[in-house]
């Protein structure tokens, strides 16, 4: 496919996956590091090679091109994908059947559905017949920067609005039905989900709409809060409300404030704190702890300050935060205000000053177990430590933070310091918690046979002249035998003028092998193995890659040759104590012979292949 190639190589791999993930480069290389955003890890993994528009998971073994990423990450088909990242960039999609298929198309028209819900919903705030929801936000202190901002709506009582706009652009009734915006009766005919609600879009972290949340505007509305099913598009476990605003922010604070509703998303956002999320109306999840590990490492919990919203953060946001390895905060509000309401009451400036200076978890723990627990007797601290604290401290990872955290609030519970740090040492003994498994491996390549595939990987100059004489013969002892087998196949099918085209060319040197191509020639072990040689090394210039093969070849070919006198000299040895007169004489000679051979190679050769490997 050439306008795939095309793409690619308009496409830069740091940038589209720099989106999702924190990079960090590696000195002045061409790799960046950072955390696996498929699996769960504390320590950063996950590599991106920018020479090579290629990533690799030194974790869990994922990898592959910007395409592969964004299919997976975003949980897309391959032609959703390669839309996706046409469209950001400004490259036209060729018009042909092969870029569609029927899975792509529904989602395609899903996506234009919300967008046109999105558009009508604003248009009816704005008309006669949102002046109920126009009050109820002057009344919330919600300016309309913040409207505009959020694109906030309002969906009109009469159920039909969406229905009708939706007939004009002639969708599908699978469209329909699949897009959780509109339902059907049981006649067969169909009406709008939402009526009569504010209506807050949902966005994906790049930024299209993908659901709602619609809020009543009457008592009589019930449940207050509505929000959409789960669709092709939409999975609420792995969504937070405003990540794609919000990122940004997280990045640059290195934190992100946790909140539970839209309203209170929307009030401290206004009050000038972009890194504000929420989950959709669900519980927190393990994914949406993951997506802000992503970009930050301390997360400030500012929940409702009622029973509910407390008990929710101690047993089921703060734990999953922790388990994730995320640096964790707490900001109880005075007053029994929500975050939204303490802003408009006492001020930006106030509020951020609290966020600022919020708690750490384990004393708003400690605080909480002092007002479960009777802390007049040893038997009530004993207890709040062991069954409020202890759970949460065990969770750190590190050996020393967690005895100077136990330490530390042994001392504020008032209970001895060896009783507490015995307690976790029995609880460590009792642990039989498995170590992760790590991503299969396979046999490591020896550092001369990376070295000479980078090398080939990296140079049309040094395929053409090195390939050629790399024989059966000459790999087949090679652990990566496959790959280069592979790389003779790609680099013969596009030898000539093929060579020099975009399709197989990389971006910045003109010079690299097409990987795709590589890789779709590989069992699934071969490809692992090819992604972490081609992440963990640098891509380097024709000439320096030509150098470097042939002294890699020169290396192989000296050891060889090494290994092979050393055998000999061993037979002649073995003869020779074995009474074997003629047999000694016969090896004798071959070992002269080869030994004069070894020097005249050593000299004529110049690190070229010489045709044998003796």
């Amino acid at each position: 496919m050439e306008f795939v190639e095309q793409l690619k190589s308009q496409v830069d791999i740091v940038k589209t996956i720099g989106e999702y993930v924190r990079l960090k480069r590696l000195g002045s290389t061409g790799r960046y590091v950072g955390l696996c955003p498929f699996h769960q890890e504390k320590t950063p993994s996950f590599s991106v090679n920018q020479s090579r528009q290629w990533y690799h998971c030194f974790g869990c073994g994922v990898g592959g091109d910007v395409l592969k990423f964004v299919m997976e990450i975003d949980g897309l088909t391959f032609f959703e994908a390669l839309k996706l990242l046409a469209e950001r960039h400004g490259i036209p999609m060729p018009k042909r059947a092969g870029f569609s298929d029927e899975q792509s198309k529904l989602r395609g028209a899903l996506y234009d559905i919300h967008l046109i819900a999105a558009n009508l919903f604003q248009a009816s705030l704005r008309a006669p017949q949102g002046a109920e929801a126009r009050a109820y936000l002057a009344k919330r202190g919600v300016s309309a920067e913040m409207i505009e901002t959020f694109a906030l709506g309002y969906a009109e009582p009469s159920g039909q609005s969406l229905v009708r706009r939706l007939a004009q652009e002639r969708f599908s009734p699978v469209d329909l039905d699949a897009s959780g915006l509109v339902r059907k009766r049981d006649d067969g005919s169909r009406y709008d989900s939402f009526r009569g609600r504010l209506m807050f879009p949902i966005h994906d972290e790049s930024g299209k709409v993908i659901a709602f949340g619609g809020r009543g505007m009457r008592e009589e509305d019930q449940p207050k809060y509505l929000n959409s099913p789960e669709t092709p598009i939409y999975r609420k476990t792995s969504v937070l409300y405003n990540l794609n605003r919000a990122k940004n922010g997280m990045r640059s604070s290195g934190r992100a404030v946790l909140v539970e509703g839209y309203m209170d998303v929307i009030g401290v956002y206004a009050a000038g704190i972009k890194e504000v999320v929420a989950s959709c109306g669900t519980a927190f999840t393990e994914p949406q702890a993951r997506k802000l590990h992503l970009h930050c490492d301390t997360v400030v919990i500012n929940f409702d300050p009622d029973a509910a919203g407390a008990d929710a953060a101690e047993t089921k946001v703060i734990p999953r935060l922790l388990d994730e390895g995320l640096h964790v905060r707490v900001l109880a509000l005075n007053g029994g205000l929500d975050p939204d309401e303490y802003v408009k009451q006492n001020g930006a400036e106030v509020y951020r000053v609290h966020l600022d200076s919020a708690a750490g978890y384990f004393h708003w723990l400690a605080d909480r177990a002092r007002a479960r627990f009777d802390m007049r007797s040893a038997e009530g601290r004993m207890d709040a430590f062991k069954k409020v604290l202890m759970p949460a401290v065990e969770k750190l990872s590190d050996k020393l933070e967690r005895a100077a955290v136990a330490s530390d609030l042994a001392d504020y519970l008032g209970v001895d310091r060896g009783v507490v740090l015995d307690q976790f040492k029995r609880a460590a003994a009792d642990r039989r918690t498995p170590a992760p498994a790590a991503a299969p491996t396979g046999p490591a390549v020896p550092p001369l046979e990376r070295m000479l595939l980078n090398a080939l990987l990296a140079s049309r100059v040094a395929r053409e002249e090195i390939l050629p004489g790399l024989s059966g013969a000459w790999i087949e002892d090679f652990v990566a035998r496959d790959i280069f087998e592979a790389l003779r196949a790609v680099s013969n099918a596009t030898s000539g003028a093929a060579a020099d085209s975009a399709a197989d060319s990389d971006p910045n040197t003109g010079d690299a092998i097409a990987f795709r191509a590589l890789e779709e020639r590989l069992a699934p072990a071969s490809q692992s193995l090819l992604r972490q040689i081609a992440s963990a090394d640098e891509l380097t210039d024709g000439e320096v890659a030509l150098e470097q093969a042939r002294n890699c070849l020169h290396r192989m070919e000296t050891g060889q040759r090494k290994r092979y006198l050393a055998a000999l000299k061993a037979k002649v040895i073995a003869a020779q104590r074995n009474g074997q007169a003629d047999e000694a004489r016969s090896l004798a000679l071959e070992l002269m012979r080869a030994e004069n051979a070894a020097a005249e190679s050593t000299g004529a050769s110049g690190g070229r292949i010489s045709g044998n490997r003796a």
